[in-house]
């Protein structure tokens, strides 16, 4: 496993997902606020958003990433 890698979170009205792939592309981990267990008016905060990022972490260091490089994608605002 390469130790470098790429985070990708896509922010909705609805749900936080966040997704940790190689550098090739290849998905190594994802999470997201509903799958942490959050629901209705709680999916949108930022605590919710950093126990989804702290589960994808876990996993993706287990499997040797020690550092990513991070895009955020806000589905509200397109940018």
């Amino acid at each position: 496993m390469e130790p470098e890698g790429f985070a990708y979170v896509q922010a909705t009205f609805n749900n936080i997902i966040v997704s940790l792939t190689n550098k090739q592309g290849q998905v190594i981990s994802w999470a997201s606020v509903g799958k942490a267990g959050f629901r209705g008016s709680k999916k949108n905060t930022p605590y919710a958003a950093q126990v989804a990022a702290n589960d994808a972490a876990k996993v993706a260091y287990d499997a040797g990433m020690r550092t990513a490089e991070v895009f955020v994608l806000s589905i509200v605002t397109g940018k």
